[in-house]
């Protein structure tokens, strides 16, 4: 299957919610019976955005911070209807969007890797046959039965990533997860991130590391004020975007 992103003139819109602690007495004390009350305040995290992205495509997402960079992952994952506009994703989808996400503290990793395994749409049967791979690609035999409460970030990412990876998605997502990683195992996940591509997968990424970015990316996007500013070459991208901060 082709797998393919494609996003038009969609936007995603928040309320903002002010003096959410005021109690009923406190809003009809400012706003009695027959006023007016205020009119809602909205945001817009993002704004008209038009995107396509085709097999084989690594993207890089960049921006500054609440640019709504996150707010796209998370739009094309599902997690955000648009509130305009459309959107069609093709192909099975695994994100890493917030590390530890879906982790139960008490639980061992073990454990977690078949409960993460169910939200992912799995049966035990299927986790069961790829439980193995993702111990051993993670590097976590020896804590595997350690309640997760006391693995350190770095632990974390390597169990979410393997077993993301281990499902063979069509679309890989990930939302800063190498910023937890040592160096030993983000070399293995960047090898295992290429090999998806090359089978014609999509792989979808944001992060603040410009030098990340252009080793792993074929196409940047930058994003400012919930609008695409830039989107091509990662160098150029990448300078652009620099140029713009200073």
């Amino acid at each position: 299957m082709n797998s393919s992103i494609k996003i038009q003139n969609a936007s995603v819109c928040f309320k903002v919610y002010e003096n959410k602690n005021l109690s009923l007495k406190d809003v009809f004390s400012k706003h009695p019976l027959g006023s007016k009350l205020p009119k809602d305040r909205f945001f817009n995290a993002l704004n008209a955005i038009y995107l396509e992205i085709n097999p084989g495509e690594r993207v890089g997402i960049i921006g500054r911070n609440g640019a709504g960079k996150s707010t796209l992952l998370k739009l094309v994952c599902g997690i955000y209807p648009p509130s305009s506009g459309y959107i069609s994703v093709r192909g099975t989808v695994a994100s890493l969007i917030e590390l530890g996400a879906g982790f139960h503290q008490e639980f061992t990793g073990r454990e977690n890797l078949y409960l993460n395994g169910a939200i992912l749409g799995m049966t035990e049967k299927q986790i069961c046959l790829i439980e193995e791979e993702v111990i051993q690609f993670s590097e976590l035999e020896s804590f595997i039965d350690t309640p997760i409460k006391y693995y350190s970030s770095g632990m974390y990412m390597r169990l979410a990533f393997s077993l993301a990876t281990a499902l063979h998605p069509d679309i890989l997502i990930l939302d800063e997860v190498f910023a937890a990683g040592d160096i030993g195992f983000v070399e293995k996940a960047r090898a295992r991130m290429n090999k998806m591509v090359e089978d014609a997968n999509i792989f979808l990424m944001v992060s603040h590391d410009m030098d990340l970015m252009k080793e792993l990316s074929s196409r940047v996007i930058w994003i400012d004020g919930g609008r695409i500013m830039d989107d091509g070459n990662p160098n150029e991208v990448i300078n652009n975007f620099k140029r713009f901060i200073k």
